[in-house]
């Protein structure tokens, strides 16, 4: 499809830059039924706006701090490292030690290039260092990350790194940042960016939709930067799709198999749990997965035949994006757009932070 029509105009004060106060109090903007049909909601309604005995997946996926801000060893040079992509374990040798350590790929920023080797001190008090060795074919670092104080790396990054905010959020991370800009399901480190439908969802609200009888299942899919990446060609098909790591367990196989055997809707929190899931799909077996892990370049465009998801809980997404072109073969991209004419008119509040639409998948 062609990128000018992924396009609308946001006024610029309706990007979120904060999250809600109250996460149950965020907006919510369901498009469901017949054409034309939107309603104005809450995410408190979320429970009793979902289909009875309907099976709910989230993304599992936990956002790592993978901003580091440091200096050169060898001149004191400012450098920024963002972690975009983790390549396996190393080992460097250090003050007469061999430590272990990752090698990772990054976007680095520093007042010279980096030459071949170069050291960088990420903290003051030796939890974690980084040695820069040229760039690969994409034009991404090359760093091998360690800890001269024996800390673990992901103890050290917990540590040391900052919050990995969006580019559209044009402030510095703060500590509540910490805690909001990753969702309650949490548990699996690799993600560059939130699964941002999750982060609409406390505790509270999950007790509720399993009190009214609702499931929940989970996948794996790691967030990259590419989520950010605007399509600049004109034809979407020739749009390079960024890859990500996904996993779909046996567990949550199972979980959709049964819900098909009782006749229930599956339910997807956010783009990245359609992508987990369509990329898993059964080839066999309509609306079924099978269980899979790797890297995914699934892209979804109006016109693709959904397997798997019947609805969709999704956050607003920028234009010209692949993230818009999914929720428009979703739901249908004439309705979309319809639907974000309305939430500008109204007023809600767009991206990572912003408010949410609930979809129903168009027949």
């Amino acid at each position: 499809m062609r990128r000018a029509l992924l396009d609308y105009t946001l006024p610029p004060e309706l990007v979120a830059t904060r999250p809600a106060d109250d996460p149950e109090g965020a907006r919510l903007l369901v498009v469901d039924g017949e054409p034309g049909r939107l309603e104005h909601a809450f995410i408190r309604d979320l429970p009793d706006r979902l289909p009875e005995g309907a099976l709910v997946i989230v993304n599992d996926t936990r956002v790592l701090p993978a901003r580091l801000l440091g200096r050169k060893v060898s001149s004191g040079g400012r450098v920024e490292i963002f972690l975009v992509r983790k390549i396996g374990p190393a080992e460097v040798a250090w003050s007469g030690r061999t430590l272990p350590a990752e090698r990772w790929r990054a976007l680095g920023r520093s007042s010279k290039p980096l030459r071949d080797g170069a050291e960088i001190e990420l903290d003051s008090e030796g939890l974690l260092r980084a040695r820069a060795f040229g760039r690969d074919a994409e034009g991404l670092l090359d760093v091998v990350l360690f800890s001269p104080a024996g800390r673990s790396i992901d103890e050290a990054l917990e540590a040391v790194g900052r919050v990995p905010l969006p580019p559209y959020i044009r402030r510095d991370d703060d500590e509540a940042d910490r805690a909001r800009y990753q969702t309650v399901f949490a548990r699996e480190p690799g993600a560059v960016a939130a699964p941002t439908a999750g982060l609409h969802l406390t505790e509270r609200l999950v007790e509720r939709m399993q009190a009214r009888g609702l499931t929940i299942a989970r996948v794996t899919l790691h967030v990259g930067l590419g989520t950010f990446q605007p399509v600049t060609a004109d034809d979407l098909d020739d749009h390079p799709m960024h890859a990500e790591l996904f996993r779909v367990s046996e567990e949550t196989t199972r979980a959709i198999a049964d819900a098909r055997a009782r006749g229930a809707e599956v339910v997807a929190i956010g783009t990245t749990a359609v992508r987990a899931l369509e990329s898993a799909a059964d080839p066999e077996r309509e609306g079924h997965v099978v269980p899979r892990e790797g890297e995914t370049r699934l892209l979804i465009q109006p016109g693709y035949r959904f397997r798997v998801v019947d609805r969709l809980l999704t956050n607003f997404h920028l234009p010209q994006s692949t993230l818009l072109a999914l929720v428009g073969a979703f739901a249908g991209l004439d309705r979309i757009l319809e639907a974000y004419r309305v939430a500008i008119e109204h007023r809600y509040r767009f991206y990572s932070y912003g408010d949410a639409m609930l979809l129903q998948r168009a027949s």
